[in-house]
């Protein structure tokens, strides 16, 4: 496979790019602005899969109709220390921010709080309400499943049975947050996605193919596709796999029945009549200050985390990291160098800002 070619554009002149998109395909301005800080945040953060890439895709359900623009989450059930949520296929960068408000608020008060947020848009990468909620010194543990997507193989298949189910943790601490944030697939769908426009190339064994053949070609899972262009996940006989075999095709399976079964929002299948996914996610959210001595936790914390990383690593250039290291080190290396992306890629992001009667940027 030939090696990527990518442009690099500057964090500030594509987020004000892509909120010019967004305001274009019929956003309020501080929505379309959400939603560009949110993509290019996770592009900053070394998680391309949840990145721009999406834009044209967002488009194309928001004219669908799939994803509607100006939704507030409407509440279903309030217990007070439990809220079930309704996102009423907002985009999910406004109904997930809107959940992740209201738990963050309802813990702060009561040192705890459970949220269920069902009917939302792509929320994007979970990673980012994690952060929400360290900002504000809490713990927060998410469980994340999309309705009506069907992309990856239980552990011993070779058919599709769950979404990519991701699960995220956050916790804060005074030198910095932990935050483990990852998909239970072996890889995500936006990783096939960006290589499909050209991106790094997937690891051999991230797909499996209808007759039970390890694969690393895009093709396994959306079929033939032009270079630039859409990609219908649904065009593919193959299925990404679980991570871990057994063990992240069980938390899969977990993901699905919290964040998508006790929701009310729907597990994973076929899309159906309906026509369109929708994320469901259950969200706790922790407070230290209420368990015990939050001082005393952060020591301990902190004490281990160093621990950890103190250990003798066995590359010596490759030292120990704690989760959420690897993205501070890309949001500071891409901050410099700009934001890598995959020349079809852009040139898709290209053709949707111009189907909407918006240029590019200039000189890129």
């Amino acid at each position: 496979m030939a090696e990527p070619d990518y442009v690099y554009i500057p964090e500030a002149e594509l987020e004000g790019f892509v909120t010019r998109i967004f305001t274009a395909s019929g956003c309020a301005p501080a929505e379309a602005a959400r939603i560009s800080n949110h993509l290019v945040g996770a592009n900053l953060a070394g998680h391309d899969s949840h990145g721009v890439v999406r834009v044209p895709r967002y488009v194309d359900w928001q004219r669908a109709g799939h994803v509607l623009a100006g939704q507030t989450a409407e509440i279903v059930t309030d217990g007070g220390s439990f809220v079930l949520l309704d996102g009423k296929f907002g985009f999910g960068q406004t109904v997930a921010e809107q959940a992740t408000r209201l738990g963050i608020e309802r813990a702060r008060a009561n040192g705890a709080c459970i949220v269920g947020l069902r009917n939302a848009g792509h929320i994007g990468r979970t990673g980012d309400y994690a952060e929400m909620a360290t900002a504000e010194g809490l713990i927060s543990i998410h469980f994340v499943n999309v309705a009506g997507s069907v992309l990856v193989a239980p552990f011993g298949g070779a058919e599709r049975r769950f979404s990519t189910a991701p699960f995220c943790v956050g916790v804060p601490l005074p030198g910095g947050p932990v935050i483990l944030d990852f998909a239970t697939s072996f890889v995500a769908e936006g990783k096939v996605l960006v290589a499909s426009n050209g991106g790094k190339a997937l690891p051999e064994n991230a797909l499996i193919t209808a007759d039970g053949r390890m694969s690393g070609d895009p093709r396994t899972l959306y079929g033939d596709y032009p270079p630039v262009g859409p990609r219908n996940p649904a065009g593919g006989t193959g299925a990404i796999r679980a991570f871990g075999d057994h063990k992240g095709s069980g938390l899969a399976f977990i993901c699905e029945l919290l964040a998508g079964a006790l929701t009310g929002g729907g597990c994973s299948g076929p899309i159906g009549e309906r026509g369109r996914i929708a994320n469901g996610m259950l969200s706790i959210y922790l407070s230290p200050a209420h368990f015990a001595d939050e001082a005393a936790f952060h020591q301990a914390a902190q004490d281990y985390v160093a621990w950890v990383k103190s250990c003798r690593p066995a590359d010596p250039e490759a030292p120990i990291m704690a989760p959420g290291d690897p993205e501070n080190e890309r949001r500071a290396q891409r901050r410099v160098t700009g934001l890598p992306l995959p020349r079809d890629a852009w040139q898709g992001i290209l053709d949707t800002a111009a189907s909407l009667g918006i240029n590019g940027p200039e000189g890129i």
